[in-house]
């Protein structure tokens, strides 16, 4: 049974300042997510807010080493209307299409990794 009394509201990822420009340009031109401003209070901090559906995606700078994030196995997924039409677009902008080693019933996916190294699900339910 769902529970009623949680929705999501904003999933935060994180990463080095050395590539917030990099990642900006990969969530805002490359997958295509709207970008919304933060509040005011939060603007100085640098990193950017995306739109995605229902659900906001908080894209923040700290302090790490450099491909701190490639190890770790964390990721958001994005569901796609065609899988197989993304993953050409993606390869045709230069993003690295990871291939599913661990295939779910029900679904089609695959992985990109954001220039801080995070690890994108990219998926949609198998027909």
């Amino acid at each position: 049974m769902a529970n009623a009394r949680y929705t999501i509201d904003h999933v935060q990822i994180t990463l080095p300042r050395e590539v917030e420009e990099a990642a900006k340009r990969f969530y805002g031109e490359v997958l295509g997510l709207e970008e919304i401003p933060k509040p005011p209070e939060l603007a100085g901090r640098g990193g950017a807010w995306y739109r995605a559906g229902s659900c906001e995606l908080h894209v923040s700078v700290e302090e790490m080493a450099p491909g701190a994030n490639r190890a770790s196995r964390r990721h958001v997924c994005f569901v796609v209307g065609d899988l197989d039409a993304e993953e050409a677009r993606l390869r045709a902008a230069g993003v690295e299409v990871l291939p599913d080693t661990q295939p779910v019933a029900g679904w089609r996916r695959f992985y990109v990794r954001d220039p801080g190294g995070n690890r994108v699900e990219v998926a949609m339910p198998a027909p």
